[in-house]
């Protein structure tokens, strides 16, 4: 049993359940109510700092992503998806007896869907007068990761 309360399971390709969602997004537009439809549906969400906050204010609980990759956000919530728990959990292929055998081994729960959107560095960077801490501040690794 994975930790969770979630088995991972080898289903049929092409099938998915959901039972895990990971959201990380910057413009935070129409995640309140994407979340809360989740949430009815039993999903599990998993998110980041700023998204967490986001949806703990309109009572949506979440689980951090500290608390599912065992390692905290770091460097001012710069590094916080970047990390091989996640990238198993979303990668594993799960008609592979071996791929579920593996998460199982490393405790990995695995990942069914994800909602990301990334930093407006285009808006940001084209602006006039913007300096280039800013545009620095606005470059995204971990979102197109996933």
């Amino acid at each position: 049993m994975i930790s969770g309360g979630h088995a991972a399971e080898v289903v049929q390709p092409g099938a998915v359940r959901v039972r895990r969602a990971l959201l990380s997004v910057s413009d935070k537009r129409g995640l309140v109510d994407f979340a809360r439809g989740l949430s009815e549906l039993g999903i599990e969400i998993v998110s980041t700092g700023g998204t967490a906050r986001e949806l703990s204010e309109a009572g949506i609980g979440t689980r951090p992503i500290d608390e599912y990759t065992g390692f905290p956000e770091i460097l001012d919530g710069r590094v916080k998806t970047l990390n091989p728990r996640i990238y198993a959990g979303l990668l594993a292929v799960r008609s592979k007896p071996e791929h579920i055998a593996t998460l199982a081994e490393q405790d990995i729960e695995p990942i069914d869907l994800v909602c990301v959107n990334l930093y407006p560095f285009e808006r940001t960077a084209s602006r006039r007068g913007v300096s280039t801490e800013e545009v620095v501040e606005n470059i995204d690794v971990g979102g197109p990761t996933l």
